[in-house]
């Protein structure tokens, strides 16, 4: 089963969810809808403290094939509607899930430290779908 984590920038929120979703062995990938530059640098200093190294991840643009591709597409929550993933996606026949959860951009360490937790906490609740 393959999963792909969706949000706007790609830069935060999704990969955090793919790089635990690898971690656990689960088949997985992220992208934007409209991808920043580059990883949040605080999302890569929390991954870095859990042992989760993603300083080299690069945002990708959300594709027609990387859809296809998924069993299951999960997106991490809105914070900009125009360019929001989840209306698009639902008009697919796809296993879409919604985290709707907060985005650490511009955020402290410390709260990303606290979506971070809570995004490892529901990919391992993923693993249920492979089971």
């Amino acid at each position: 089963m393959k999963f792909l984590f969706v949000c706007v920038e790609n830069a935060g929120r999704s990969k955090m969810a793919e790089a635990f979703a690898l971690g656990m062995g689960l088949d997985a990938t992220s992208a934007g809808t409209m991808p920043s530059a580059q990883v949040n640098p605080e999302v890569v200093r929390a991954m870095e403290e859990v042992g989760v190294p993603i300083s080299e991840a690069k945002p990708r643009l959300m594709t027609m094939e990387m859809i296809d591709e998924a069993d299951v597409v999960v997106t991490m929550g809105c914070s900009v509607e125009e360019v929001c993933p989840r209306p698009m996606l639902s008009k697919m026949q796809k296993k879409l899930i919604d985290w709707n959860l907060e985005d650490p951009k511009g955020k402290p360490v410390e709260k990303v430290r606290e979506i971070r937790d809570e995004i490892r906490k529901k990919v391992s609740e993923l693993r249920s779908y492979v089971a």
